[in-house]
């Protein structure tokens, strides 16, 4: 079982207004190179039984992190390579925000070995970007896009969200379009979730914005598997569609319980048995790492067989009986048999020798995995 690494840049230029992660707006560069250092040390220290299986996949999550300098990147990739024994054909991903580098940066990228983009796009409509508060515009889109492809990337995801407030099923056609009009291998639809605390969750409270139309959200996912898998893409999980052979190595870590050592500001660890999650804020990250203190806030022994049932369901594969009970003893039929009849009767659920969301499930995939957890 090969682990996954996760490193967390949590800079921006700026704060999207739906955005609920831990980000920093960048305002000198020095602060990079701080907490460059703290991610060093973070790695340096770390420890594990698993500290000798080879890793097959990097990811690069922020944040923005195609605001790295090429040697920043450098610094942090060396650093993993001094401290495992990294896979030969390793799958390498750096999230990216359009505008946020050029060319030049993108094959510097290359030449450290990143070999995949997961490009941010959201939105085709300048003013939904403008809603967003993305910081990019629409050129901003296809000249990044263009750049990605002149530097050499064959492997780019996108990222789509919908139901946006006020976005028409015209719109959100509009943007299927463009972005299959994009020769890509992998795109990622993301369901708008309003958090409190956002500028977007205000801009709602007050009126200011419309409220989000959730049965037209649901209308657009459905939309969207439709004209994705005519266009070639195979659904391989409830919110990712990929071309033949390029589905995300690393993002299948998590939704089948293999373990993932991540590094940096609100970075989240799975070892197999236990959570972990290291403090929200970056500034206290850096003090406790400068301070040799650890940087964990929390840790969470969790019921394996529970929580790979429902993350496993997220995939249309589905759950394989036999599978599931070689590796955690458990017989799904028996140990959920009551919930997973209601699930069937409810039509969202249906077995043909693995057991799978249907259509509506995965619309309803919430009240599915309550079942499991």
């Amino acid at each position: 079982m090969s682990p996954g690494l996760y490193l967390h840049i949590p800079f921006c230029k700026s704060r999207c207004s739906y955005c609920d992660f831990a980000t920093d707006i960048l305002v000198k560069e020095s602060a990079v190179d701080r907490y460059i250092h703290a991610i060093c040390a973070e790695i340096d220290r770390f420890e594990s039984t698993l500290e000798h299986a080879s890793p097959d996949s990097i990811y690069l999550g922020g944040g923005t992190p195609s605001l790295l300098t090429p040697s920043q990147l450098e610094a942090l990739l060396e650093r993993l390579n001094q401290k495992f024994v990294i896979s030969s054909t390793p799958e390498i991903t750096i999230e990216i925000n359009p505008g946020s580098a050029d060319v030049d940066r993108f094959r510097d990228y290359r030449s450290l070995g990143v070999n995949r983009a997961s490009f941010g796009v959201q939105t085709f409509n300048e003013d939904s970007l403008r809603l967003l508060a993305r910081g990019h515009d629409v050129k901003d889109v296809f000249r990044t896009f263009d750049a990605l492809t002149k530097s050499g990337f064959e492997n780019i995801s996108l990222d789509l969200i919908a139901g946006l407030p006020g976005q028409t099923m015209k719109e959100w056609e509009k943007n299927i379009t463009e972005a299959v009009a994009f020769d890509i291998q992998h795109i990622s639809l993301y369901l708008l979730e309003i958090h409190e605390g956002t500028p977007l969750k205000e801009q709602i409270r007050s009126g200011r914005r419309p409220m989000p139309d959730d049965e037209l959200a649901a209308e657009m996912y459905e939309v969207m598997i439709d004209r994705l898998c005519t266009d070639g893409f195979l659904q391989y999980e409830i919110s990712n569609f990929a071309r033949p052979g390029f589905e995300a190595r690393h993002n299948m870590k998590y939704w089948t319980c293999e373990p993932v050592h991540a590094f940096g500001v609100s970075a989240h660890s799975f070892d197999g048995k236990i959570r972990r999650a290291n403090v929200r804020d970056t500034s206290e990250y850096v003090r406790r790492i400068e301070a040799g203190e650890s940087p964990r806030s929390e840790s969470t022994e969790i019921d394996l067989a529970s929580e790979a049932a429902f993350l496993g369901l997220r995939l249309t594969s589905g759950l394989d009986r036999e599978a599931f009970k070689k590796r955690f003893g458990v017989d799904l039929e028996m140990q959920y048999s009551a919930a997973i009849a209601s699930a069937r009767s409810k039509g969202l659920l249906y077995s043909d020798g693995n057991i799978r969301l249907t259509r509506k499930g995965m619309l309803f995939s919430n009240e599915v995995f309550e079942i499991f957890v």
